[in-house]
């Protein structure tokens, strides 16, 4: 049987440790430990998923999380090693923390903590003396986020946010007993500066570890700044959007998904992985990854309904469903103005559906165009109020796969 320490290897999700000795205390029990995130969104995506889970990994072995959300660090922006961060407006990071923290307790169920709570009273002299003191800029220079930021100019600010998350590492061991900080990859430089300002101010030790950020078959990172967020409330990513993603997860990497997305035990994953294996083609894996994200997050209900909603969808069955389903399902579908009365070949040229009344005949006369899941072959259909979804909306596909939403002009 494993160990703790060597199921998180098995599930990839071990990058970095501080200390040797930090295997035994992990196997062990008792940590407090800490693991934070900045609110520079008004809500928690995919990536932050992946790595927040560890919490409740954690905490089932014994341990206690407490998670931070940063609002003295969100004001100043976390060095991206790229480019310098625009600030943004301190109301809008105000506003960020408050749906972070209400996020962050419902779908984690911890203490939620806020470093402003401690950093806001803290004078430039104190900051100086107490802190700035004790770390060597050659140090904080060698780090990997800034030494390459450096190549297109860093601002004092963001090179002294390793320092403010170090003070946050300080103040917690001092006040709350942490002596480990959890993070992503990317947060090693700013763990280790902590680990450094506890050990000479005093003389204790104290931990980290990092996790391997979570990335496609192409490296690219589920993270705001990549352009491909999916957030976490279902408001802004609905879990039909969600369950699309994680069904059509590739092949090469659903299954080191299921191992470090899900709670599913080795032996289920293992039996997973040989029927997936076996029969790739029923994408049992992805399935089950789907499931358990979407449960975990906003329900049963939800899931089944995206499951319901994602089948009826590819069968061109819409019966039943609301117009807001639809538009959620639908939703990068382009959306077309169509003259109210005309036939269907005037319509779908005059809409851009097809580049012209010609092309609008050859695809009626072939069958290859649907409108609310009945395929259209008379030359005479009209879009009349009559023939529209509740009497507003058409669902036009073409082909296979290209969706048009039509309204009536």
């Amino acid at each position: 049987m494993m160990t703790f320490y060597e199921e998180l290897q098995w599930r990839g999700l071990i990058n970095q440790i501080s200390d040797e000795k930090l295997i035994d205390k992990l196997n062990a029990g008792g940590l407090t430990f800490y693991i934070g995130t900045d609110p520079t969104a008004g809500s928690l995506h995919l990536g932050h998923y992946s790595s927040f889970l560890i919490t409740k990994r954690l905490q089932r072995a014994g341990h206690h999380p407490l998670l931070l959300v940063g609002l003295a660090t969100g004001l100043i922006g976390d060095p991206r090693g790229t480019v310098e961060r625009e600030l943004q407006e301190k109301e809008l990071v105000m506003s960020n923390y408050e749906s972070l923290r209400a996020q962050v307790e419902k779908v984690f169920g911890f203490e939620v903590i806020n470093n402003y709570d401690w950093i806001k009273d803290l004078n430039v002299i104190d900051f100086f003396r107490n802190y700035g003191k004790y770390i060597n800029v050659g140090y904080m220079l060698g780090k990997d986020h800034v030494r390459r930021q450096m190549e297109t100019g860093i601002s004092y600010a963001e090179f002294s946010y390793m320092l403010i998350q170090a003070i946050d590492f300080k103040h917690l061991h001092e006040t709350r007993g942490v002596d480990l900080q959890v993070a992503g990859s990317d947060q090693w430089g700013n763990i280790t500066t902590g680990i450094e300002l506890i050990r000479k101010t005093t003389g204790d030790e104290v931990y980290g570890l990092t996790m391997p950020l979570v990335t496609d078959s192409q490296g690219n990172k589920f993270g705001k700044s990549e352009g491909n967020a999916l957030w976490l409330d279902k408001e802004k990513t609905s879990s039909y959007k969600l369950y699309q993603f994680l069904v059509n997860t590739e092949d090469s990497q659903v299954i080191s998904y299921l191992k470090r997305l899900t709670f599913l035990t080795p032996e289920q994953i293992m039996e997973i992985e040989a029927d997936h294996t076996a029969h790739p083609e029923r994408r049992l894996a992805q399935k089950a990854l789907a499931r358990e994200i979407i449960t975990d997050l906003h329900g049963s209900e939800e899931f089944d309904h995206a499951v319901q909603l994602s089948g009826k969808l590819f069968a061109g069955d819409y019966s039943g469903m609301s117009l807001h389903d639809i538009r959620t399902g639908l939703q990068g579908a382009p959306q077309v103005k169509l003259p109210a009365g005309a036939g269907i070949v005037d319509a779908l040229a005059a809409a851009g559906i097809c580049a012209s009344k010609r092309e609008a005949r050859e695809f009626v006369s072939n069958g290859a165009l649907s409108v609310n899941g009945a395929i259209v072959t008379d030359p005479a259909y009209a879009f009349v109020p009559q023939n529209a979804l509740q009497g507003e909306l058409f669902i036009i596909r073409r082909g296979k796969k290209k969706f048009y939403l039509g309204t009536l002009t």
